[in-house]
């Protein structure tokens, strides 16, 4: 095994699909508008026109959030000036793409989080068995299920033959999966990893599932922190970033957003649905982000949180940062208010967010919130706040009691 080599992770390229906005600019426009209605929020195919960039064979045999991984995950590389034109020893009908030649790619791996990944296949296969008969079940039904999926056909498309790894960890998935793949970077096992999450879950078992445990939004608005949140707006959705070696990064003169500096993941070991009492589970795992980072509190300017607009959740999250931040807590902000929640895509689509935030200068409003609860004490942005760049503290906690944080440093800062 290779020596820790504790190399400086840069994100080089972002790319985001979302129901608020598809590819990075609809994306940020997106953030600064009012918050979208409709407790149930889906993606818009035409918009994503992923035949555009899949061939009709591959697509059809491809569960949408692949489709919406390969989407985004072009435009990262593209970002990262990391994508070149097709092979030209290439079938006229593939799928691949080709990096630059700068890349070895035996060194470029893929870090995918998802919630349950092909969910959507396994419900149109289920009907077709259940009406049409066995014979007529898909002979690609499982590749097109398994949780992997988005990995591997990432790997396959741009012929990243490192190691091509799928984390599971409910919606705390993408941002574990970008940890792990900043750990890949760091160590001195890859130079180039796509990173980030890829999630479609809505199904009419997996909606109405949400609706009977009371998690969805009656009123149809996710309304994060708000004292009349009542429940999340359920979404999909893929998130990428592109990571490099800081120095490799500025040694070939790619644009840097910015820098991932600490990250950390625990359990709360308590229930599989509710967050530990009084968030201490979530406080933990702030604090142990910090101190990977070598950071203090005190040192964070922004966070981006979880914000489901479920009340336990919020309640439990704005208790943990109250505790560990004290009264001088930096600014917060939700974006589920206009992106509702993708689940195993929304820490990865938030790493986006703050990408943009960094680079616009700007923290994007908590869309939805008109009456913060009384009892949450917090400075959370309800429109758009002009905002020096600083350390900023990204949070997403899942199913299963699964926590995980991560820091990002504006590339200015971490040069310094």
């Amino acid at each position: 095994m290779k020596p820790l080599q504790n190399r400086t992770v840069a994100v080089t390229g972002i790319g985001v699909v979302t129901p608020a906005g598809v590819g990075v600019d609809a994306f940020w426009q997106s953030l600064l508008a009012p918050a979208v209605d409709g407790n149930v929020r889906r993606v818009d195919e035409e918009k994503l026109n992923a035949r555009r960039v899949m061939t009709h064979k591959t697509a059809k045999n491809s569960d949408i959030n692949v489709h919406f991984a390969v989407v985004a995950a072009d435009e990262a590389l593209r970002d990262a000036g990391l994508l070149a034109d097709a092979r030209s020893d290439a079938p006229a009908e593939s799928d691949t793409q080709a990096l630059v030649d700068t890349v070895d790619l035996d060194r470029a791996a893929v870090s995918m989080g998802t919630g349950i990944g092909g969910i959507q296949t396994f419900a149109a296969q289920a009907d077709v068995l259940r009406d049409r008969g066995e014979r007529l079940v898909s002979p690609h039904t499982v590749p097109m299920v398994m949780p992997n999926a988005a990995a591997g056909a990432l790997s396959i498309r741009f012929g990243m033959r490192g190691t091509a790894s799928t984390v599971t960890t409910a919606c705390a998935a993408g941002t574990d999966a970008i940890a792990a793949g900043a750990r890949l970077i760091a160590q001195g096992f890859a130079d180039v990893v796509l990173a980030g999450g890829t999630d479609s879950s809505l199904t009419p078992v997996c909606i109405a599932g949400f609706g009977n445990m009371r998690a969805l939004s009656k009123s149809g608005i996710s309304r994060p922190f708000d004292r009349d949140r009542d429940g999340l707006a359920a979404s999909e959705g893929c998130g990428m970033l592109v990571l490099e070696p800081l120095e490799r990064a500025v040694a070939r003169g790619a644009h840097v957003y910015m820098t991932i500096e600490g990250a950390a993941s625990t359990a709360d070991a308590y229930h599989v649905t509710a967050p530990a009492p009084n968030g201490r589970g979530a406080e933990r795992t702030m604090r142990l982000a910090l101190e990977d980072a070598g950071l203090r509190p005190e040192d964070i300017t922004h966070i981006n949180a979880h914000g489901t607009s479920t009340g336990l959740n919020d309640a439990a999250e704005s208790e943990a940062v109250s505790r560990l931040f004290g009264a001088d807590a930096p600014v917060l902000t939700s974006i589920k208010g206009v992106t509702g929640h993708s689940f195993g895509a929304a820490g990865a689509i938030e790493a986006v967010a703050v990408a943009l935030t960094i680079a616009n200068e700007t923290v994007p409003p908590t869309a939805g919130l008109v009456n913060q609860d009384e009892a949450i004490t917090l400075d959370i942005a309800r429109e758009p706040r002009p905002w020096v760049p600083g350390p900023v503290l990204s949070n997403s906690f899942g199913f299963g009691g699964h926590n995980g944080s991560i820091v990002f440093v504006p590339a200015s800062a971490s040069a310094s």
